[in-house]
C-alpha cells in the first residue's frame, strides 16, 4: 500500500497539464493474457469455457475472430505488438530479439499526455529496450524470483519460499502440460494479484489524466494451476477432443510422459488435467477482471472522459491439437488468438460487430494512436481497425502473412498467409505445403494441397518473401534449405 501512495503522490506531480483535446483522449485499458487460444471464448460457443466477462466486452464492441499473431511466440509478438511494425520489416523473426528504438506504443501515449503502466507479466524485451515507453512498472510472473509479485507473495505466506518453489512442490512446470490445482489461498494466486494491483493503478492515477493501463497476465501459459474450484469443476465436465488432423503421422510422437520437446501424444487422464489447468486458468482470469472492468469504467465515466478495452494475447497454444503442446506453430491453437475491441458509445463502435478479416497484433498500435488523436509514427505498418470497429469499412488488408524461424527443431520452422478463409502453409525446411479451407474445416484437419487452389497461395508467398535476406524466393520459386536466424541482420 506504501507504495501505491507513493505512486499517486508521484502520478500528482509529475502530471502535465492537458490542453482541450488531450482531455478528450480516451482512457485505454489493455487485457493481456499470455498463450491464449482464440476459440477459448464461450461467445464463440466453445463447449466448456465459460467467459461472461470478457463475453459482455463482445457484446459491448467487436470480436476479430481472425485475429493472427505474426510471430506466434512472446518475444517477437510482444516486439510487433509495441512497435507496430510486422516482422518482415523489423527482422525479428524468431524466438529473439533486437533492442527497441523505435517509437512504442505506450511511449507515444506517455509523449501525449497519459499516464502508462504496466502491471504483471513484463514485455519480455532486451534490456536495451528500457521500459518499453511504460512509466511505471509493477512486475509480476511465475518464473522470476523477487519481483514485485514474489516479494508480496513471501510476505503473505512466508513459509511457500516463494513462487518458483511453489511451481517445484507441486511438479509443475512453466512451458509443460503437467496440471495441479492452485495451492495456496486464491487471493495469492498470481492473476489475483495482477487484476488487484491493476484496480489499485485505476484508482490512484490522477482523473485529469488519460491512463494507459495493460494488465499483463501470465495466465494461461503454463505453469496450469487454476484455483481448486475450477481445476475440479472441468475435471468433471466431457472436454474437447483435440483436432486430429488426417496428415499426422501420430505413430512416431512421444507418451506425454516422456516431456521431451513440443511434438508429444496427450491422451486420456494426463491430456483431461492439461485442459481442465489451461481452461481453469482462462476462467479464473475472466472472474478476476470483472472488478477491474467495473473500476475502469467507472473512473473514465466520472471524468468525462471516454473509455476502450482492447483483450489480446501474444500467442495461442496448440494443447494437444494434431500432436502439438505449446506454439511458434502456423495452426489455428497457436497462431490464432483473441482480439476483442469495446469502447464508449461516445466512440461510435458497432455493439455486438464481428470482423473475419484478417488482422493481427500491429494493428493495435495505429487503432489506439487514431482513437487518441495521435500521428502514427513511419515505422508501424500495420493498420487501423477503427473503420471495422464503426461499421464504416473493411480493414485494409486482404491476406496476412505471418511466420515463425526455427525454435524448437528445423522443421518447426514456418510462412504461412490466410485471407480468413483459406490457410496456406510452407515449410522452409524441406519445403512441404499444407492449405487449408477455414470456413468448412476450421481445425485444420484435412490438407488440401494436393488440389490445383494452392498455387495461387504458393505465387503470393514467392511474391512476398522477394528479396528477403534468407533467399527463400527467387521471385519465381520458394526455395527451401535456406539459413533462417530468428532475428536478421540490419542492411548497412
Amino acid at each position: 500500500m506504501k507504495a501505491h501512495r507513493l505512486f499517486t503522490l508521484a502520478a500528482a506531480l509529475l502530471a502535465p497539464a492537458l490542453d482541450a483535446q488531450a482531455a478528450e483522449r480516451p482512457d485505454i485499458l489493455f487485457l493481456m493474457p499470455d498463450q491464449m487460444r482464440g476459440d477459448c471464448l464461450s461467445a464463440l460457443g466453445h463447449p466448456v469455457v465459460h467467459t461472461p466477462r470478457l463475453d459482455e466486452l463482445v457484446r459491448q464492441g467487436v470480436l476479430f475472430r481472425r485475429a493472427y499473431s505474426t510471430v506466434p511466440s512472446c518475444i517477437p509478438a510482444r516486439y510487433a505488438l509495441l512497435t507496430g511494425t510486422s516482422p518482415q520489416a523489423s527482422g525479428v523473426v524468431g524466438y529473439g530479439a533486437r533492442p527497441i528504438t523505435t517509437p512504442t506504443l505506450p511511449g507515444l501515449l506517455a509523449d501525449a499526455g497519459y499516464m502508462t503502466v504496466l502491471v504483471g507479466r513484463n514485455m519480455h524485451q532486451l534490456p536495451g529496450s528500457g521500459t518499453c515507453g511504460y512509466q511505471k512498472q509493477i512486475l509480476g510472473s511465475t518464473y522470476v524470483a523477487d519481483d514485485d509479485y514474489d516479494a508480496d507473495l513471501k510476505k503473505a505466506a512466508p513459509d511457500c519460499g516463494g513462487i518458483r518453489s511453489v511451481v517445484a512442490r507441486l511438479g509443475l512446470n512453466n512451458n509443460l502440460w503437467p496440471a495441479a490445482p492452485w495451492p495456496l489461498a486464491d487471493a495469492l494466486h498470481p492473476t489475483a494479484w495482477i487484476a488487484r494491483q491493476a484496480q489499485q493503478v485505476v484508482s490512484s492515477t490522477p482523473a485529469g489524466q488519460p491512463l494507459f493501463l495493460t494488465a499483463s497476465f501470465y495466465s494461461p501459459h503454463p505453469p496450469l494451476f487454476p484455483p481448486k474450484k475450477f481445476f475440479d469443476a472441468l475435471l468433471r465436465k466431457e472436454l474437447p477432443r483435440p483436432a486430429h488432423g488426417d496428415w499426422v503421422d501420430w505413430a512416431v510422437l512421444s507418451p506425454a510422459g516422456d516431456k521431451q520437446g513440443h511434438r508429444v501424444r496427450l491422451e486420456d487422464e494426463v491430456l483431461r488435467r492439461a485442459q481442465a489447468g489451461y481452461f481453469g486458468l482462462i476462467e479464473h482470469l475472466d472472474e478476476q477482471i470483472g472488478p477491474l472492468i467495473a473500476a475502469f469504467k467507472a473512473r473514465s465515466e466520472q471524468a468525462g472522459r471516454a473509455w476502450v478495452i482492447v483483450v489480446s494475447s501474444d500467442h495461442g497454444e496448440m494443447l494437444g491439437d494434431h500432436g502439438y503442446f505449446r506454439k511458434c506453430e502456423p495452426y489455428e491453437g497457436s497462431a490464432n488468438i483473441p482480439l476483442i475491441v469495446a469502447g464508449s458509445p461516445s466512440l461510435g463502435f458497432k455493439p455486438g460487430g464481428r470482423c473475419d478479416q484478417p488482422v493481427c497484433l500491429e494493428d493495435i498500435l495505429p487503432t489506439l494512436m487514431e482513437l487518441a488523436r495521435i500521428s502514427r509514427p513511419k515505422t508501424a505498418d500495420g493498420f487501423s481497425l477503427v473503420p471495422a470497429l464503426r461499421g464504416e469499412g473493411r480493414v485494409a488488408r486482404d491476406w496476412l502473412h505471418f511466420e515463425h524461424a526455427p525454435c524448437y527443431s528445423k522443421v518447426q520452422a514456418f510462412h504461412a498467409l490466410t485471407d480468413g478463409h483459406f490457410k496456406y502453409i510452407w515449410r522452409p525446411a524441406d519445403g512441404t505445403e499444407q492449405l487449408f479451407d477455414l470456413d468448412s474445416d476450421p481445425r485444420e484437419e484435412h490438407d488440401l494441397s494436393k488440389l490445383p487452389a494452392v498455387q495461387p497461395w504458393r505465387q503470393r508467398l514467392i511474391e512476398r518473401l522477394a528479396g528477403r535476406p534468407e533467399g527463400f524466393s527467387d521471385g519465381q520459386h520458394l526455395i527451401a534449405a535456406r539459413p533462417y536466424p530468428a532475428v536478421q541482420k540490419k542492411s548497412p
